[in-house]
């Protein structure tokens, strides 16, 4: 016999609010759950209905519980939890934002009045290959020597061709790296490198500033992309929750009625 599951409060965010209110976009879980606060002492927990279960990091899930906090960041500053983090009920939540506050406190100093900005930037191939060619002479130089002669007697400098522009695009993504955080960083208060992807992508970035530096750091962006444009292509994301420098990991089961809950999925 199947066993029902117990319903809790999925936790989307923190924000400074003492009154209930309901925010107009759908909660994780596609039943049709309306996020609402929960309120303890001039901050609340912005949560929705939610079965208590493990929720898979799928792109439904994910984009759920990303769109609930872009919707309240509308109007709030916001301090994201981490996803799937799941309470047993509303008193359960109200113990959580009474133990945290004080932890709280700071996290909201670090992000009212800033928005994260994120950057990636990709070489495009063929152009980037064909500045390598220019500006490395040996490999210049040895592509020359073979270029008449059979594929067949040429494979070992091939090969050694291709090792070299390998190691020239490791040297040419650092350099302009480089070069982008040093014109991008002085604009920001904080900034986060996360993996890059593939040997074409330069950066991926996210950098947290502040509002009355925004336009300022929107400007340097398109200088960028006017100055390295013809080689390199941007995505440039901007008024983001600031996931990438706050992301509340609360163990829900130290705050549950019931030992044996251990909810989040830490």
């Amino acid at each position: 016999m199947e066993q029902a599951v117990k319903e809790g409060k999925y936790i989307y965010c923190i924000i400074k609010e003492s009154k209930p209110k309901k925010f107009g976009v759908l909660g994780i879980g596609g039943r049709g759950d309306q996020p609402y606060t929960i309120c303890s002492d001039g901050v609340s927990a912005v949560v929705s209905n939610a079965p208590i279960k493990k929720y898979a990091v799928s792109r439904d899930n994910t984009l759920a519980h990303e769109k609930a906090i872009e919707e309240v960041m509308k109007e709030y500053t916001v301090l994201p939890v981490r996803f799937c983090t799941i309470a047993e009920n509303e008193n359960v939540v109200r113990k959580i934002l009474e133990h945290e506050k004080d932890k709280l406190t700071p996290l909201f100093n670090k992000v009212e009045g800033k928005r994260e900005l994120g950057l990636m930037a990709h070489f495009k191939e063929e152009a980037i290959y064909a500045e390598v060619l220019e500006k490395y002479q040996d490999i210049k130089r040895l592509k020359k020597e073979i270029e008449m002669l059979p594929p067949l007697k040429t494979y070992h400098q091939r090969m050694e061709i291709g090792r070299m522009v390998e190691t020239a695009l490791r040297e040419e993504n650092e350099t302009y790296k480089e070069l982008i955080l040093e014109s991008l960083i002085p604009l920001a208060e904080e900034v986060k490198e996360n993996n890059r992807y593939g040997e074409i992508m330069i950066i991926n970035a996210a950098f947290l500033v502040k509002k009355e530096k925004e336009a300022e750091f929107d400007a340097k962006v398109n200088e960028l992309d006017d100055k390295y444009g013809r080689f390199m292509r941007f995505k440039y994301t901007g008024n983001l929750p600031p996931f990438n420098f706050v992301n509340l990991i609360i163990d829900t089961s130290t705050f549950a009625q019931c030992p044996t809950g251990k909810y989040s999925c830490s």
